[in-house]
């Protein structure tokens, strides 16, 4: 047998596991079945702090998947972190394929059931964050060739959703996607979220005002104007050149960023052609991890970003000079962010995401302010968003529908 690991000081657990074995005949601490429709045997293993999905395929579907998810990894694309993978087990068994389950990531069989997770638009917050991921892989030239909601995890991220690629069974890596290929790749996204949304209500846990039909075709729309978006020519007058800045902010809104933009003359000289070049994802994120170091979604780095302005400013007018931004964020961070986290009870504040946790908090400030008519105090709100959001709300760290 060959074990392979990204990380070996870090998952030395797994060595102990009963690698030999088929995955089914496991009997180890932690192990848990993973309730869904899957191709293979899947099983979720704890050990401690960390918490393992290990699924069992053929030895080069294995070590095919192995190598795609570390290319997805390695190219910034939103994934499951790949831990290791088993191969040439005894008796011809199946290889063994080892992710890191992604904390606080909701399945959309617990997200679309809408148990308290206090998400409007839940049809349209999955639809969009699936197009946008779709989007992203095709950016980088991948073909995924499956995708479902059952091939996909979702995270908060600041009233709306991430979502990340958890199958890549059947993808495949090029230099770049022809038409034809982007749009079959679509039109299997539509049927398969047509076929998981049908499935979920015919059993009656599909969260109400969400068609399944009208949800998997407005896939493509949504597609669409976002890659019309992020890779559209724009042509305008060689004296309208402000029209790049308000490309490139519509850029930053979606938390995409051009690392090159190609101005191309027109016949005549008099006319200019826009045309973005390697458009990155992630752009708030970054700026926010430059500044202050966290890590955050795009939409709550953006939140976060956002309020740490607002906190320049309220220093500005202490002090009556401008704060440079490095030195807003920290001050922010020291005297805003930190605080409001530490005054979280220990047993809850593992609930979510610090991000989205300061996140909710900011939201909850408001509604408390807007209700009374006057501005809530920072110690007030973090204490009656903890009672009356918080308390009572389920843990996300690990959100899987599991059995025994």
């Amino acid at each position: 047998m060959r074990l392979q690991l990204a990380k070996p000081a870090e998952h030395t657990a797994i060595v102990g596991w009963p690698l030999e074995q088929s995955l089914i005949d496991w009997d180890i601490a932690g192990l848990h079945d993973v309730v869904g429709l899957h191709r293979h045997v899947v099983r979720m293993v704890e050990v401690g702090d960390l918490s393992y999905v290990v699924k069992e395929l053929p030895d080069d579907l294995a070590e095919r998947e192995w190598r795609l998810l570390r290319e997805l990894v390695e190219a910034g694309l939103p994934t499951a972190e790949v831990v290791g993978v088993a191969t040439g087990r005894d008796d011809d068994a199946d290889g063994l394929l080892i992710t890191r389950h992604l904390d606080y990531s909701l399945p959309y069989r617990v997200l679309l059931a809408g148990r308290g997770l206090r998400i409007p638009y839940l049809g349209e917050r999955v639809l969009d964050s699936l197009a946008g991921l779709l989007v992203r892989l095709h950016l980088a030239g991948f073909f995924w060739g499956d995708c479902s909601l059952s091939n996909t995890l979702f995270r908060r991220d600041a009233g709306a959703l991430s979502a990340y690629i958890i199958d890549v069974e059947t993808g495949e890596r090029h230099a770049s996607l022809s038409d034809g290929q982007r749009r079959l790749d679509l039109q299997i996204a539509t049927e398969n979220v047509a076929g998981d949304l049908l499935d979920l209500q015919a059993g009656g846990r599909l969260a109400d005002g969400i068609d399944p039909v009208e949800t998997a075709l407005a896939i493509e729309s949504a597609y669409n104007r976002l890659w019309a978006e992020l890779t559209g020519v724009d042509e305008f007058n060689a004296n309208e050149t402000f029209r790049v800045d308000q490309r490139l902010r519509r850029l930053h809104d979606l938390g995409f960023d051009a690392a090159e933009l190609e101005l191309v003359s027109a016949a005549g000289g008099s006319r200019l052609r826009l045309v973005p070049r390697v458009v990155e994802h992630g752009f708030h994120a970054q700026r926010l991890r430059t500044l202050t170091g966290l890590q955050a979604g795009e939409n709550q780095a953006r939140r976060l970003l956002n309020d740490i302005s607002r906190y320049g400013a309220v220093l500005e007018q202490r002090t009556g000079k401008k704060t440079p931004d490095g030195v807003a964020a920290l001050r922010w961070l020291d005297e805003r962010f930190t605080p409001a986290i530490a005054a979280i009870p220990h047993d809850l504040v593992g609930k979510l995401e610090p991000a989205e946790l300061y996140h909710q908090v900011l939201e909850h400030r408001w509604f408390l302010s807007e209700r009374v008519g006057g501005d809530v105090g920072m110690a007030d709100a973090v204490a009656s968003y903890v009672r009356d959001v918080l308390a009572p709300a389920p843990a996300e760290q690990m959100m899987v529908p599991l059995e025994p």
